[in-house]
């Protein structure tokens, strides 16, 4: 049964479309100065404590956070690393809260469209074995993915399913890659439309998207060795296959034809975002891409959704000295308005895995940092009287408020490490921040990662690193 075949109830009646546009401009990075105690006391009178990161048990601490988010239904969640045992598992925590009390119904994660497919089937039905699933899914730059915290996520929501009525899924909203899923479901709208003619002429206009190897990394270099104007030709070709599909709207069933063209509409953005490079950046591209495909499923869907991201990708700013990326949470903003609420995450101290950048292969490696530089924001988070704590940024008091609204240096690592403290200023990145005091690497399966020696990361920003 295709997703959009699955009724939930519970859905308002209409979805407020608002525009709430903003440019983040540069700003020069705040004076590294102790803030005076008063700036603490006032963070310490809007933190709320969180009790535990683990999913399981009680969620009565969870309640401050459900007020926080308010009736918005798309929950951007972020993640200051790619690899932390403690946010995976709060990232659990809190879509357990939001389903049981607050109808939340998705769980969308930065992982590819077509992938998200193949997981959902497991997740709504069961089919498949999860580790051959998980282990075949997220590879190349979703290898991080493959670990146990997910693997209980899925696993969970599976359960959840076969007792209850309204039903959780699990989707994807990347675009760099063509999943061969994708236009399977393509081609299986086009038959039911009895016109099994149009196969081969779609074929044709998929050619050199259409993935002809499982391997991400492989199909990647591989359509970058295409020639520009081929590239240009493979993005003009999929515009033409989604027109092509159009024509088939009338006497169909609403639900299938639009399911099938956002299908083509998912292909078309993943041949923009690898077409040669032009005015706007790739990541621009791929953030807007990611924001749409979020929007469409909400929206048609009737489903609201805990995003799972990059701290960088669910808010409006990140990994980007030059704030020239209009982010996924920037574009989320425009698109949904207030019906869109993202959560930054922070950290003090702790462990993660990720690509190591200073061997040429590109390990996976445990790496372990200590208290952060002075005069970085975690300095200051970390004095607040709660060990773990959330604070609502948009009714903290003064002068914490102004204090979070100055750039500072901030811990925002991602797949690959070393590298250099982002620069951001919370409160314009953020509504909703969630401070850890520590964290410790997840547990990836497949593999052992071994623990990398000992470095002392760059403080000064540079141009951002792969997410």
């Amino acid at each position: 049964m295709p997703p959009f075949l699955v009724r939930n109830r519970g859905w308002p009646a209409a979805v407020a479309t608002l525009s709430a546009a903003g440019s983040l401009a540069a700003a020069p990075v705040a004076r590294a100065e102790a803030p005076r105690g008063d700036v603490v006391e006032a963070l310490n009178r809007g933190a709320r404590p969180l009790r535990s990161t683990a999913p399981y048990g009680g969620t009565r601490d969870l309640r401050a956070l459900g007020r926080m988010i308010g009736p918005a239904g798309v929950v951007g969640l972020g993640e200051a690393t790619h690899n932390s045992h403690e946010f995976f598992a709060l990232k659990h925590r809190v879509f357990r809260y939001l389903a049981e009390k607050k109808g939340f119904t998705t769980f969308m994660q930065e992982v590819g469209w077509g992938s998200g497919l193949r997981i959902n089937d497991y997740v709504l039905h069961g089919k498949g074995d999860l580790r051959k699933i998980m282990r075949e899914e997220f590879q190349g730059d979703y290898v991080l993915w493959n670990n146990e915290e997910y693997r209980r996520l899925l696993t969970w929501m599976r359960e959840y399913n076969r007792t209850h009525r309204k039903k959780l899924q699990y989707m994807g909203d990347d675009v760099v890659y063509p999943h061969v899923r994708i236009f399977q479901e393509i081609f299986r709208y086009v038959r039911k439309r009895h016109r099994p003619d149009l196969v081969p002429r779609l074929r044709r206009l998929y050619d050199g998207l259409i993935p002809t190897t499982p391997d991400t990394k492989a199909w990647d270099r591989a359509f970058q060795k295409k020639t520009p104007a081929e590239r240009r030709r493979v993005l003009r070709q999929s515009v033409q296959a989604l027109e092509l599909l159009r024509t088939l709207r009338e006497g169909a069933d609403p639900r299938a034809a639009r399911w099938a063209e956002q299908q083509a509409r998912v292909a078309i953005w993943i041949a923009r975002v690898s077409a040669p490079a032009a005015a706007t950046p790739a990541l621009n591209r791929r953030d807007q891409g990611m924001a749409a495909n979020t929007a469409w499923w909400y929206r048609n869907m009737k489903s609201k959704i805990l995003l799972s991201a990059h701290n960088a990708h669910i808010g409006y700013a990140g990994l980007d000295p030059q704030h020239k990326i209009k982010r996924q949470g920037a574009w989320l903003r425009d698109m949904l308005g207030r019906r869109y609420v993202n959560i930054g995450l922070t950290f003090y101290r702790g462990s993660f895995n990720a690509l190591d950048l200073r061997d040429r292969r590109r390990p996976i490696r445990r790496f372990t940092v200590g208290p952060p530089a002075r005069g970085t924001s975690e300095r200051v988070l970390d004095r607040v009287r709660h060990r773990d704590y959330m604070l609502d940024m948009r009714t903290v008091g003064r002068p914490a408020r102004s204090w979070l609204e100055g750039y500072r240096r901030t811990r925002n690592i991602g797949n690959v490490y070393p590298q250099p403290y982002d620069v951001l200023a919370l409160r314009r990145t953020y509504e909703i921040l969630i401070h850890l005091h520590r964290v410790r690497a997840a547990r990836l399966l497949d593999r052992t990662v071994p623990a990398a020696p000992p470095i002392r990361p760059p403080t000064r920003a540079r141009l951002p690193a792969t997410l």
